[in-house]
C-alpha cells in the first residue's frame, strides 16, 4: 500500500511540472529559438512516429520531452512552406506558386519574420536551404539574416534551377555554397556541414549572451538520395534498393546531428532560455521501394498521399516543440495549427513591436496553446493548393490538387469530403452525407482564391537558362577575379 501511494505522489508530481511548466507566460521572454526542418520527410519518417525500421533515438528522445503539435499543417511542396514561414502568410499571398521558374520568388514587399526579430535585438542565421529566389535582392542577406550558409534553387545539384554548376558533379558532399557575400567550397557531407555551421555559429552567440535565432533548414533527405556509406550501409545490408538506403540513411545521418546539437547546446547551458523546434517542410516522398527484390511501400503513418500530393500526407508534419522548464514535457496540442501561424508567434515570444506598415498576416500566435492546452482556439479554415500549374492555365487548375482543411473536414479537389478525426487515412468520402459543410467551404474557397489572385506576383515570368541563373553567372566571376576559398565552421568541441 505505502509503494502505490508513493508511486501516486509521484505520479501526481510529474503531472504537475509538466502543467507548471506549460502555465508559465511566455509573452516578451526573448528565448533563443532554433529551428529545425528538413526537407521532404514526412509523418511516418520516424521512430517515435511509427517506423520499424528506421533508427532515430535522438529525435525519439527529444519527441518524449517535447510539447508536439499533433495536426500541424504545412504546404504540400518545399518553397511555399518556406514563404509561409518568412512571411507569416499563405504562399499564393506572397506570390510563390510553383518551386522553380521564378514562381519560388517570395514577394520583396514582405517584411520577413527574420526582420521582425532583429527588429527586436536577435542575430538570425540561415543553414541549408533558402528556395525563395536567387536574385540578390531576393537572397537572405537581403531578408533578415545576418548569416548564411547556403545552397541554390530547390536543391543541391539542382543546376538548371539555379544551384552553383559544380554541385551536380559533386551531389551532397564537398559542395560550392554562399556564405554571406562569398561563393566557398566546403568539406563533407551537406548535412554535417549545415549543423557544424550552425553550432559554431549558436555557440558563438551564446558566448556573447546574444538573443538569436537559427534556421537549420536541410535539403536533406530530399532527392538525389545520397547518404554517407556508413549511414546506408544497415539497410543495403537488410536487402533494401539503393534509394532507400540513401533516403533512410540521410534521416538517420539527421537524427545524429540533431542529437550532437542537442548534447552541445545542455553543454553550453543553453536550454534553459532556448526553444528548439523539429519539424518538416512537407509529405514525404519515394513511399516506394523494394525489400529483397519484392516491390514494398514504405511506412507513412497510415496518412494518404505524400508530397505534392493536397491529401493529409502532403500537409500534415511533424512538430515537436521543447523550451527546458518552460514547455510542457510529452504534452500534445490537438488544435488545428499552420506554418503560418510561427511568424505571429515567435514574434510575440521575442517581443517584437511589428510596423503598422506591412503585409496583412493570415497566421494566428500559437502562445495561448503553448501556455494552456484548453485555450480558446476558434475554427479556422486552412486552403492548400500544390500549384504548380502549366503557364497561362492557373484558373484551369483552380480545383486541382486542392484542399480546405478545417479542424473536422478535409475538403479535396472541390469534390472530396473526409471527416479527419474519424477517418485520419481519407478512405470514407463523405461528401453526399455533407452538402452544407460542402456548400461553406466551397465558397470560403472561392472568396479566398479571388482574393489571392492579384497577389500572384510571379505568374508568366520568362523561363530562365542555365546559364542565366543568378548564383551561376555570380560563381563564375567570382572563380574569374578571385577564385573560390575553401571554408570551414569553426570548432565545437569545446
Amino acid at each position: 500500500m505505502k509503494n502505490k501511494s508513493s508511486l501516486l505522489v509521484v505520479m501526481l508530481l510529474v503531472v504537475t511540472c509538466s502543467i507548471v511548466a506549460q502555465n508559465n507566460a511566455l509573452k516578451n521572454t526573448k528565448p533563443n529559438i532554433i529551428l529545425v526542418m528538413t526537407d521532404d520527410q514526412g509523418m511516418g519518417d520516424l521512430a517515435c512516429m511509427g517506423n520499424k525500421v528506421l533508427k532515430t533515438p535522438h529525435i525519439d528522445e527529444f519527441y518524449e520531452k517535447s510539447t508536439r503539435f499533433t495536426d500541424f499543417q504545412v504546404s504540400p511542396t518545399c518553397a511555399p512552406t518556406r514563404a509561409a514561414l518568412m512571411s507569416g502568410n499563405r504562399p499564393f499571398e506572397v506570390g510563390v506558386t510553383h518551386t522553380i521558374l521564378q514562381r519560388e520568388r517570395m514577394a520583396l514587399d514582405v517584411y520577413t519574420m527574420p526582420q521582425a526579430l532583429q527588429s527586436a535585438g536577435y542575430e538570425t542565421g540561415l543553414f541549408g536551404k533558402w528556395h525563395l529566389g536567387d536574385e540578390e535582392e531576393y537572397l537572405p542577406t537581403n531578408r533578415g539574416f545576418s548569416e548564411v550558409l547556403m545552397h541554390g534553387a530547390g536543391g543541391i545539384g539542382q543546376t538548371r534551377f539555379g544551384d552553383f554548376p559544380p554541385n551536380e558533379d559533386n551531389l551532397y558532399f564537398d559542395n560550392i555554397l554562399l556564405h554571406n557575400d562569398t561563393i566557398v567550397q566546403t568539406e563533407g557531407f551537406c548535412t554535417d556541414v549545415f549543423f557544424d555551421a550552425a553550432l559554431a555559429w549558436i555557440k558563438e552567440k551564446n558566448d556573447a549572451d546574444q538573443p538569436y535565432f537559427a534556421y537549420v533548414a536541410l535539403n536533406a533527405p530530399h532527392a538525389p538520395l545520397v547518404a554517407p556509406e556508413q549511414y546506408k550501409k544497415r539497410f543495403l545490408d537488410l536487402g533494401y534498393d539503393k534509394g532507400t538506403a540513401g533516403r533512410y540513411g540521410m534521416i538517420e545521418n539527421i537524427d545524429d546531428n540533431f542529437g550532437k546539437m542537442m548534447q552541445k547546446l545542455e553543454a553550453w547551458n543553453a536550454l534553459e532560455n532556448t526553444l528548439v523546434i523539429f519539424m518538416t517542410d512537407n509529405g514525404a516522398t519515394h513511399l516506394k521501394g523494394s525489400l529483397n527484390g519484392e516491390k514494398i511501400t514504405h511506412f507513412n503513418a497510415n496518412l494518404k498521399g505524400g508530397k505534392n500530393s493536397p491529401y493529409e500526407g502532403g500537409t500534415h508534419v511533424p512538430a515537436f516543440w521543447y523550451w527546458k522548464g518552460k514547455l510542457g514535457t510529452g504534452v500534445d496540442i490537438n488544435q488545428l495549427a499552420s506554418h503560418i501561424d510561427l511568424y505571429q508567434t515567435f514574434s510575440e515570444i521575442a517581443g517584437v513591436k511589428l510596423p503598422e506598415q506591412m503585409q496583412d498576416l493570415s497566421g494566428k500566435s500559437l502562445v495561448p496553446l503553448l501556455e494552456n492546452l484548453n485555450a480558446d482556439w476558434d475554427d479556422r479554415e486552412l486552403f492548400i493548393h500544390c500549384g504548380r500549374w502549366t503557364e497561362g492555365k492557373r484558373e484551369e487548375a483552380k480545383y486541382q490538387k486542392s484542399a480546405v482543411r478545417t479542424p473536422q473536414w478535409r475538403f479535396i479537389n472541390n469534390t472530396q469530403l473526409y471527416n479527419i478525426p474519424n477517418d485520419p487515412s481519407e478512405k470514407k468520402d463523405v461528401s453526399e452525407n455533407h452538402p452544407e459543410v460542402i456548400a461553406q467551404l466551397r465558397e470560403a474557397y472561392n472568396q479566398w482564391w479571388e482574393n489571392t489572385k492579384p497577389l500572384m506576383v510571379n505568374e508568366g515570368l520568362p523561363k530562365v537558362q542555365p546559364e542565366d541563373q543568378p548564383l551561376a553567372k555570380r560563381y563564375y566571376k567570382q572563380l574569374k577575379e578571385s577564385g573560390i576559398p575553401h571554408w570551414s565552421p569553426e570548432n565545437t568541441n569545446e
